[in-house]
C-alpha cells in the first residue's frame, strides 16, 4: 500500500525536491532568528500542514521578526495587525463607503482590510474585544469574510500568526474555546539560550544585515501543502492518533482516571485532524516518506495544548496541563 501510494504522481521525487527547499528556508530564518530551531520547525509544520498557529512568549523573543522572515522565504504577502482594546471588527475586514459619482448617483464600495494578505501577524491578539477577535473567525475557517450580506474571498494561501504575552493579563480578553481550536498549535516560545544569545547580540548590533531571498512562491507553498496530504500515514500512526485524543477526552471510556480529576475539557475530533496534517508535514520537512509514531508524540503538546483545560482541582494541586499531555504520550512509545 506504502509503495504504490508513493508511485502515483512521483510522490517521492517530489519530496525531496521540497523537503531540500524546505531545508533553505529553515537555514535562512535561522540566519535572523537565533536559539528558536524548534519554533522554527513548527511555525514550518503549521504552514505546510496548511493552518494557523498561536505563539505566546514575553516580549522581545523576535516573535514578529520569525513572522516577517517566513514571509520573505516563503514568497508572501504579509500585514501586521496590532490588537488594542479600541481595534473594531471593520479595521480588520474592512468596510464599505457610500461614493458619488460625476453623474450624482450613489453606491457603496468595499475597502479591504488587512485580513486580505497572504501571511497575516495578529499581534497580541487578545488585547482586542471578544467581538473584534472573532472578527478573524470565519476568515481562519472558511477563507472568506461577510460584510453587508456579500462574501469576500481571502487570497490563498492564507495563514494566521497570532501573538500572546503571557505575563500581562491586565487589559485582555482570553480567546474563547472555538477560536482557540481554529489555531493548529500553540507554539511557547521561550528565551534563547547563553550561545545563541551572545550570536544574536552580536549579529543584531553591527552594521551587517542579513536579506531574505524568496526559495519558495505562494504557488509552490500551495503545492507543498497538497503534497503532504498525498503522504501516506499508516495505521500505527492513526491509532496513535486516536488512542491520544481520546484518552485526552474526561467521561469517555478511553479517559484515565487522572485524565477524569485533572481535565476539565478535551479535544475535539479537529485535534485529531490537526495531529494527523502535522505528522505529515514534520515527514516532508525530514525528507520522509511517512510519518511515524514518534511524530505523533513530538507534536502532541503543541496541538492540543491549546485545546484542553485543567479542572478547579488540578489548579490547586499545581498540575500542568503539559505533564498531563506527556503522561498520555508515554504509552504510545
Amino acid at each position: 500500500m506504502l509503495n504504490v501510494s508513493l508511485t502515483e504522481g512521483d510522490v517521492v521525487e517530489r519530496v525531496e525536491t521540497a523537503a531540500q527547499k524546505i531545508g533553505r528556508i529553515r537555514s535562512g530564518v535561522s540566519s535572523v532568528i537565533f536559539g528558536q530551531e524548534e519554533v522554527i520547525e513548527l511555525s514550518l509544520v503549521t504552514l505546510l500542514a496548511g493552518g494557523h498557529a498561536l505563539l505566546i512568549g514575553v516580549p522581545g523573543l523576535a516573535k514578529t521578526s520569525l513572522v516577517d522572515a517566513l514571509a520573505k522565504l516563503l514568497g508572501l504577502d504579509a500585514k501586521r495587525i496590532q490588537f488594542t482594546p479600541d481595534l473594531m471588527p471593520s479595521d480588520i475586514v474592512g468596510s464599505e463607503v457610500l461614493e458619488e459619482s460625476a453623474t450624482g448617483s450613489r453606491s457603496f464600495r468595499f475597502i479591504k482590510g488587512p485580513v486580505f494578505t497572504q501571511l497575516l501577524l495578529a499581534d497580541e491578539i487578545n488585547r482586542a474585544s471578544p467581538k473584534t477577535q472573532s472578527a478573524l473567525l470565519q476568515a481562519m475557517q472558511e477563507h472568506h469574510v461577510t460584510v453587508a450580506g456579500q462574501h469576500y474571498d481571502v487570497p490563498s494561501p492564507f495563514h494566521v500568526l497570532a501573538t500572546q504575552n503571557p505575563l500581562e493579563q491586565e487589559g485582555t480578553y482570553p480567546l474563547p474555546e472555538a477560536q482557540l481550536d481554529r489555531f493548529l498549535m500553540q507554539i511557547d516560545v521561550s528565551y534563547p539560550d547563553a550561545v545563541a544569545e551572545r550570536r544574536m547580540l552580536i549579529a543584531t548590533t553591527g552594521t551587517e544585515q542579513v536579506t531574505l531571498q524568496p526559495v519558495f512562491s505562494a504557488a509552490e507553498l500551495m503545492a507543498a501543502q497538497r503534497l503532504v496530504r498525498q503522504i501516506p500515514a499508516g495505521d500505527s500512526v492513526a491509532n496513535a492518533i486516536l488512542q491520544l485524543v481520546r484518552s485526552a477526552r474526561p467521561g469517555t471510556p478511553e479517559a484515565s482516571a487522572r485524565v477524569n480529576e485533572l481535565i476539565a475539557w478535551g479535544p475535539g475530533p479537529r485535534a485529531s485532524q490537526a495531529l494527523m496534517m502535522a505528522a505529515r508535514a514534520r515527514a516532508l520537512i525530514d525528507g520522509r516518506f511517512a510519518p511515524s509514531v514518534d511524530d505523533v508524540i513530538h507534536l502532541a503538546e503543541p496541538v492540543l495544548k491549546h485545546r484542553m483545560a485543567l479542572s478547579f482541582a488540578a489548579r490547586a494541586e499545581g498540575a500542568s496541563i503539559s505533564d498531563v499531555i506527556k503522561d498520555l504520550t508515554t504509552v504510545l512509545g
